[in-house]
């Protein structure tokens, strides 16, 4: 390997094109530039050792399923339980049994560049997804659990095929068509509800910074409806839009 220049051994390694007998000869490699690139290897080797290992763990609850013979296993998860306005959204998937996606995490995990691209993959790979959003008016009328339920309920009941078994993060729905298995910080522990928070997250993400253009004066394509000092001192500046969620308390200081 000594023939090769150390930027043709960098391209070959970013393209995966060296066997481990290859890297073994370039530790021997008496050039610096060499020794760093093996240290880079290595380091990124063991990295995807410890993302491998992650994704087996996380994939606990769904073997135990498909090990039985339920393909069609569902995670659901929600994003804006806690915003002063806009919608909540649940999604709901069913990934195949041969589904990979190291990294794959709770979406408050991934910076906003790995969600976008979690969710192009998660959307072209799954063998069924559904968002489901229920505005503002509705959580002020049935409360934010119950808002939260019925987003979740309507993105499952959405799923073609219909799930045989449903992985669901914290919040415990009744259906008889199916099994249902809530999982305390399931979008940490489960694959599928890891996969459907990335869904909800980006949807929502995608749809405040649309209302953005409507009601610019708020900002929420910066802080997408939380109540953060910026959006606190706008609501108190601008008023009550009609996005707004008028049962949250901070809302409804300025009605």
């Amino acid at each position: 390997m000594q023939d090769h220049t150390i930027a043709q051994l960098k391209e070959m390694l970013t393209a995966n094109l060296l066997t481990d007998e290859h890297i073994q000869q370039l530790t021997h490699d008496p050039r610096k530039g060499v020794q760093q690139l093996v240290r880079i290897y290595k380091r990124n080797q063991k990295q995807i050792a410890l993302l491998n290992k992650q994704f087996s763990q996380m994939l606990t609850y769904e073997k135990k399923f498909w090990d039985q013979g339920l393909s069609y296993v569902a995670g659901v998860d929600e994003a804006g339980r806690g915003p002063l306005a806009g919608p909540v959204v649940a999604a709901a998937v069913i990934l195949p049994d041969d589904f990979k996606l190291l990294g794959i995490n709770d979406s408050k995990a991934l910076s906003v560049e790995e969600r976008e691209k979690f969710f192009q993959q998660i959307t072209k790979e799954a063998i069924s997804y559904h968002i489901s959003f229920v505005d503002q008016a509705t959580i002020d009328e049935l409360n934010i659990l119950e808002a939260t339920k019925l987003a979740m309920e309507d993105a499952l009941l959405n799923l073609q095929p219909q799930p045989q078994v449903a992985l669901i993060d914290a919040v415990k729905l009744q259906h008889s068509s199916f099994k249902a298995d809530t999982i305390i910080k399931g979008d940490e522990k489960s694959v599928t509800i890891a996969a459907a928070s990335i869904l909800a997250k980006v949807s929502r993400d995608r749809y405040m910074a649309k209302i953005h253009e409507k009601y610019p004066n708020y900002n929420f394509h910066k802080h997408k409806g939380y109540g953060t000092n910026d959006h606190l001192k706008r609501l108190k500046r601008y008023g009550v839009s009609p996005i707004h969620r008028r049962s949250f308390t901070p809302v409804r200081r300025y009605i």
